[in-house]
């Protein structure tokens, strides 16, 4: 069984990793759209927002229809509707309006996938190894977005930026076909013979442990509240570190194209360094409960953040040391919202529930980049190209100030009874 669970997890990480690309395509080969189509730092923002806003508007239904039909099935057809609207991006991109229309396509796709996979994932593994699986799949989700950038920017500045985000596409369709043919539909926590596992499908008892339906209720607010916190940040800070690596390159003195490439490289570096902490934090989490390493995790993250974009100008090797720092705390915690979440509801309604979790946090993802996206005007010039902005220093310091909500929700949820279910013990 143990082998089994292995390969299914391994194959949805894959799939993950593929099918997840297109997610910063865009911001990859932004210099070269924001000049061909006359994007300025709002227009940036708002092309970023209206992504998020896809997710938002999709997660809840794909969670409960998920309950329904079953996850896999689900993350099976998003994928493959992921692709398709992807790839369509290449060849019907026009203008500002259409741009807003196709990335919100994208987005819609996308967010069928991520929860309801972690639902999935959920059914094969119990709550003492489910901060490490879920932590699994969320660094290759992580991997996804560096590899966005990887990927599209130096092909982008090779060739142009439709074979950039060609190159992010066509490896979602491998994805599709992975979640089709190769994965199992039913986990051992849920339904399967000899399952020597408690089966997780009985309604959680308050009474057993002190609380009651009130704390309990209280308990899943506060961990979504706290990944609301998180997501403020992480996202704007994924969807603006493109543009901001390439303006301190171009500030260094490189050419445009040298700039897009080297840019894009360091960006996905930042990124890349969060894969392994998303496993390494999903997995401490295991050992010393969810709630103590998420305080460790955000205020790593959001204390450096509040400083980083004063660092525009200073030595790229500074401003490249102290962005890998944030790139591994930002999303370290990632998965751990998610673990406790679904040792916080029944199991019959998990899928909704992370559905919810996820447009609660995503619902400011499609804020913050368009707030910083502002900002960024405000405090050079409107309408500029953001990848010749000067001054980074207040929009990163919003990042981190929004960011506090992560640490003080969790202290709270410490305080209520259900802090007992997210513990060492219990993990």
């Amino acid at each position: 069984m143990r082998h089994t669970k292995t390969r299914v997890l391994v194959l949805m990480c894959i799939a993950m990793l593929l099918g997840y690309m297109p997610w910063y395509s865009f911001s990859a080969v932004a210099a070269y759209l924001a000049q061909d189509f006359g994007l300025g730092a709002g227009q940036m923002g708002a092309i970023l927002s209206v992504f998020q806003v896809g997710y938002v508007v999709i997660v809840v239904f794909t969670g409960w229809l998920a309950d329904r039909i079953g996850p896999r099935r689900v993350v099976a057809w998003a994928t493959l509707l992921a692709a398709i609207s992807s790839t369509a991006f290449l060849f019907l991109a026009r203008d500002f309006a259409s741009i807003l229309v196709l990335r919100l396509a994208v987005g819609l796709s996308c967010g069928a996938i991520y929860a309801p996979g972690m639902a999935f994932l959920s059914s094969w593994f119990s709550p003492k190894e489910r901060g490490k699986a879920i932590g699994a799949y969320t660094a290759a989700l992580t991997a996804a977005y560096g590899g966005g950038y990887l990927v599209a920017a130096p092909l982008a500045a090779a060739h142009g930026w439709r074979v950039g985000m060609l190159g992010t596409s066509i490896p979602v369709f491998v994805a599709a076909f992975i979640v089709f043919f190769l994965v199992r539909d039913t986990g051992p926590n849920e339904d399967s013979p000899g399952n020597s596992e408690s089966p997780p499908t009985a309604d959680i008892d308050p009474s057993s442990y002190g609380g009651t339906r009130r704390t309990l209720l209280a308990a899943q607010l506060l961990i979504s509240l706290a990944y609301m916190g998180h997501m403020w940040e992480l996202y704007a800070f994924w969807g603006w570190i493109g543009p901001y690596y390439v303006a301190n390159v171009l500030h260094a003195g490189y050419g445009e194209a040298q700039a897009v490439s080297i840019g894009g490289m360091l960006s996905a570096l930042v990124i890349f360094a969060g894969v392994p902490a998303v496993w390494f934090v999903g997995s401490l989490s295991d050992r010393i409960g969810r709630l103590k390493a998420i305080i460790i995790a955000s205020l790593a993250s959001l204390i450096v953040q509040c400083t980083f974009g004063f660092l525009f100008g200073r030595p790229l090797e500074l401003v490249v040391l102290v962005g890998l720092w944030l790139g591994f705390w930002v999303i370290a915690d990632s998965g751990i919202y998610k673990a406790g979440l679904t040792e916080l509801v029944n199991a019959n309604r998990r899928s909704l529930a992370l559905g919810l979790q996820s447009a609660a946090g995503f619902s400011l993802t499609v804020v913050s980049p368009m707030v910083f996206g502002n900002l960024l005007e405000i405090t050079n010039t409107k309408g500029i190209d953001p990848t010749t902005a000067t001054s980074w220093g207040i929009p990163f310091l919003v990042l981190g100030l929004g960011a506090l909500v992560a640490p003080l929700a969790t202290v709270a949820l410490r305080r209520l009874p259900e802090a007992k279910l997210l513990s060492r013990d219990q993990s």
